[in-house]
């Protein structure tokens, strides 16, 4: 999704005001779910019926009567839906990305994975022990509620939940906890730059009302538990983590990382962010034949925004185009790989390990799409798309923050201003496959 012209907050809300307890957002309505309800809808259906207790949950208990498959394709432009970025809204059913409107069955099962849960239980549970009674009341929802598909990249959008600015220090470093738990040294270490990066780059146009490191939202969906289904979603400017739980599993998308700028000077200090997508993209389309790039390459110039599947695209349909993996040579296909560690580095160990592995199954029907420079500093879009992963890399025009800097929006392309997005194509994005799986087979749900 792109960022427009102003920077300035919806309907001139200060973002402080909105992070600083006010929830009577238009959107409370619809996001409002008290925790005890939704699950009972479930017990006596199957197959579609299933889906269709596990569609969106806007009022607190599942409508069976909603529409099991969506209508079509999702309404607005490539990145997100219609009506700009502080007042986007949810027109369909949860359906997931697919290649033509349909999903492709049995990609998605539950299963033991080995990853060690306990620890980000362990923490979302202190967390929520650390909120205010009021606190808990806007940021608990219920697993299958709306407020998954709620997010945002843009600073402008008005979010629910506690944000960083309504926490005290104490509070905070139970959030930065919960964080480190779920994520790699790595992962964590890219959330703190993004947020440092969106500080300093506010203070230098003046904007720290727009731009600022405390714009960052939590809400916990469902109870953390060992057995039952549950998450969490981290959102704000340039970062938003969906986090989902069940036992063993982890299923961590979608999730947006970028930056503007990529690179500025903090405090005498150079801090660099969303680089190493950057530096894989490159590697890879480099490491292509020049027949192979003219398969692989479908423009050499780049627009200002080519990501198809940002916020509010939960149902994009996009046809596989590009380079197939099985096109593709062994050093090739690590140079590939190298795109998709990128991200699910940013992730535990053990949980990459899982997702990685999950990736090489497909490997062979994984297809790279580019456009744009394959130079070191060229702006460029890639994406990777298999049934079971999908990743774009953007390098966008200059938007809000072009004056940090010294750039100008609109000005082209460039890789001082990248955004990406990480899905699980077929259903599973939020685990909302496995959560369908759960109520169905779960012998307390029966």
């Amino acid at each position: 999704m792109t960022e427009l012209d102003t920077g300035e907050p919806t309907a001139g809300k200060p973002q402080s005001e909105a992070g600083s307890g006010a929830h009577a957002s238009r959107r409370n309505f619809m996001r409002k779910v008290f925790f005890a309800s939704g699950a009972t809808a479930v017990v006596t259906m199957g197959g579609a019926g299933a889906w269709a207790a596990m569609a969106d949950d806007t009022t607190g208990t599942a409508d069976a009567s909603a529409s099991a498959v969506p209508s079509g394709a999702p309404s607005g432009g490539p990145g997100g839906g219609a009506g700009g970025p502080g007042n986007q809204s949810i027109t369909e059913d949860f359906f997931g990305l697919t290649t033509d409107g349909k999903r492709i069955d049995d990609l998605f099962t539950i299963h033991s994975t080995g990853v060690a849960t306990a620890p980000v239980i362990s923490a979302a549970n202190a967390f929520l022990a650390g909120l205010s009674d009021d606190q808990k009341t806007s940021t608990q929802f219920t697993v299958h509620s709306t407020e998954w598909r709620l997010w945002s990249n843009v600073d402008s959008y008005d979010r629910q939940g506690v944000s960083l600015a309504d926490l005290s220090d104490d509070q905070k470093a139970l959030g930065t906890a919960l964080l480190k738990a779920a994520l790699s040294a790595d992962g964590l270490e890219t959330t703190e730059k993004i947020r440092r990066i969106n500080q300093a780059a506010g203070e230098a146009i003046d904007n720290t009302t727009s731009f600022n490191e405390d714009a960052y939202y939590w809400t916990v969906m469902g109870t953390p538990s060992a057995t039952e289904p549950w998450g969490f979603q981290f959102d704000g400017h340039h970062l938003v983590i969906n986090y989902f739980v069940l036992g063993e599993q982890v299923v961590m998308s979608p999730c947006f990382w970028g930056s503007e700028p990529t690179s500025m000077e903090i405090d005498g200090e150079t801090v660099t962010v969303c680089h190493e997508e950057v530096v894989a993209g490159l590697a890879f389309i480099n490491s292509l034949t020049e027949a192979q790039q003219a398969v692989a390459i479908e423009s050499s110039t780049k627009s200002n925004e080519s990501m198809k599947a940002g916020a509010f695209s939960d149902n994009a349909v996009q046809e596989y185009t590009g380079i197939r993996g099985n096109a593709l040579t062994a050093a090739q296909k690590t140079k590939l790989l190298g795109i998709v560690q990128a991200f699910t580095g940013r992730a535990k160990a053990d949980v990459a390990k899982v997702k990685l592995a999950e990736v090489r199954k497909h490997l062979n029907d994984t297809y790279v799409t580019w456009a744009g420079g394959t130079g070191d500093d060229d702006a460029f879009y890639v994406r990777v798309h298999s049934p079971v992963v999908w990743i774009e890399v953007d390098c966008q025009a200059p938007g809000p923050l072009a004056g940090a800097y010294g750039a100008s929006q609109g000005s082209g392309a460039t890789q001082k201003h990248v955004h990406s997005i990480v899905r699980t194509p077929n259903g599973n994005d939020y685990g909302k496959e496995l959560l369908r799986q759960h109520y169905l087979t779960s012998p307390h749900h029966q």
